[in-house]
């Protein structure tokens, strides 16, 4: 059925797993170390199973001494750290010691079976072109300005971009971090779109949308009978994802008795309907999005440890609007031509000064779906062929700071806001002291928006900083009702 090379210092575990293997006709090949191990053809097995610690150089050495051939992890539990270390180096899985023996041909077989499938290419050697018609788009200086509907060309996109691209072929988990709006789902549509699997469905399920108690039967389906109103079975959207990719947003709300059957989904690659006592095989890529701290979350008990390591395999953290404010005109021209064509708008408007200078000074706090709110808004609200910056709808006292503290190049790129120097008396006070000190003592004579005036800062920010230092806003007094 295949040849495997086993690598492990410890002769019973070797000797065990060799029997193991060859009761199930795979043909096995010994070593006690890596070195040992690289005096064979690496390229003739079709796995390679090791130790993650052995003498002289570790496991994962093999990852890239054997290059399209799986290196299968073995490790104990309590190094379950580096075993996704591991994974991120490369490796195709990982098993803990002391394991299974079916987990293990189970395993085996699924990896053998997967790299036949791709014909064992290593990601790093795929032609991306063959996995995408999207055209590719760039900028005078040579960098990217999209990716599948991601817009932008600053350094934190072109990072973002190449991560895509290194992971999209490889058949591995993903999980997309960042704030909502910033483009998550977006993320996983440009990894669907640039992997194997892009002739096959993308599925995508919104975990906090789906209530506690519906959860179970929409991922994993269920048979007849299973509960009140199960008139009849019913597939799940894991099942409906087969060949293709599931995209599970906020899966940070994902109930945790969910969580133990998406761990089986992972671990084992089956499915078992709610109440079915059969399993099913499935072959899904799993991509995950959250907004949420999961590592956090895990701490508090509220997330499965297992399924977070699983999980957190490759993370692509997705950058706030705020911190690429250099993308935001760029974005904004996408947004409307994006939505002139879906409106069928004869005539495409374009921004005004006033408009982009509005745009670029706001900080977008609900990042790139609210900038895109704004934009259908002006479309539809406008009166002249420019979007004024009436036309956005964004309250003044929301985005105004004093004129004097920004300026704008000829590309309309913010010069950063300085923040408030401390008094020359006060060399000892740090500026969130010295913040704190302004705040208090100006607060009852000044409205929020003069604060934040006075500070060079947002009403956003100033709210901020408040929560994270603890200065409560003065209480107001109705007229003719004393404060207590």
């Amino acid at each position: 059925m295949g040849e495997i090379l086993i690598v492990e210092d410890e002769s019973i575990i070797r000797a065990a797993l060799k029997r193991l293997l060859e009761r199930n006709n795979y043909r096995v090949t010994e070593a006690e170390s890596v070195t040992e191990a690289s005096q064979n053809d690496l390229s003739r097995f079709d796995l390679i199973i090791s130790d993650l610690r052995l003498p002289g150089a570790p496991g994962t050495d093999l990852i890239s001494a054997a290059k399209s051939v799986p290196v299968l992890i073995m490790t104990s539990y309590a190094s379950m750290r580096s075993a996704v270390d591991a994974m991120k180096m490369g490796a195709v899985d990982y098993i803990a010691k002391p394991f299974d023996h079916e987990d293990m041909i189970r395993t085996v077989r699924r990896i053998i079976d997967d790299s036949q499938k791709h014909n064992g290419t290593p990601a790093a050697a795929l032609d991306l072109s063959q996995f995408s018609d999207q055209p590719v788009y760039l900028t005078e200086a040579g960098d990217r300005a999209a990716l599948g509907d991601l817009v932008g060309s600053c350094q934190a996109m072109q990072t973002l971009y190449r991560r895509i691209l290194r992971v999209a072929p490889a058949n591995i988990t993903v999980l997309i971090q960042g704030e909502s709006g910033t483009g998550k789902e977006l993320a996983a549509r440009a990894i669907h779109q640039y992997s194997p699997r892009k002739d096959l469905p993308l599925v995508c399920v919104n975990c906090a949308a789906i209530p506690d108690s519906l959860i179970e039967s929409e991922l994993f389906g269920h048979e007849k009978g299973s509960f009140t109103g199960a008139t009849a079975a019913r597939q799940g959207l894991v099942e409906a994802a087969e060949g293709g990719t599931l995209f599970l947003d906020e899966i940070g709300e994902l109930p945790m008795e969910a969580q133990s059957r998406l761990l089986r989904v992972l671990q084992e690659g089956e499915v078992r309907r709610v109440g079915s006592v059969h399993a099913r095989k499935v072959d899904i890529r799993l991509i995950a999005a959250t907004h949420r701290n999961l590592k956090k979350l895990v701490k508090e008990g509220n997330f499965r440890e297992d399924l977070y390591y699983r999980l957190q395999v490759i993370e692509i953290a997705l950058p706030p609007l705020r911190d690429r404010i250099a993308d935001v005109l760029e974005i904004a021209e996408h947004l409307i031509k994006k939505h002139c064509r879906r409106l069928k708008l004869d005539n495409m408007p374009q921004l005004s000064q006033g408009a982009r200078e509005l745009v670029v000074r706001y900080d977008w706090p609900g990042n790139v779906r609210e900038l895109e709110n704004a934009i259908q808004r002006a479309l539809i609200l406008a009166d002249d062929i420019d979007i004024n910056a009436t036309d956005l709808g964004l309250a003044q006292e929301d985005w105004e700071v004093p004129n004097t503290l920004v300026n704008f190049d000829d590309r309309h790129s913010p010069i950063p806001v300085v923040e408030p120097t401390p008094p020359e008396d006060s060399e000892d006070l740090s500026l969130e002291d010295y913040f704190q000190h302004f705040v208090i003592e100006h607060q009852e004579g000044m409205s929020e928006t003069e604060l934040a005036q006075k500070l060079g800062i947002s009403r956003k920010c100033l709210w901020e900083r408040r929560q994270r230092q603890g200065i409560p806003r003065p209480k107001k007094v109705t007229s003719g009702v004393a404060e207590r």
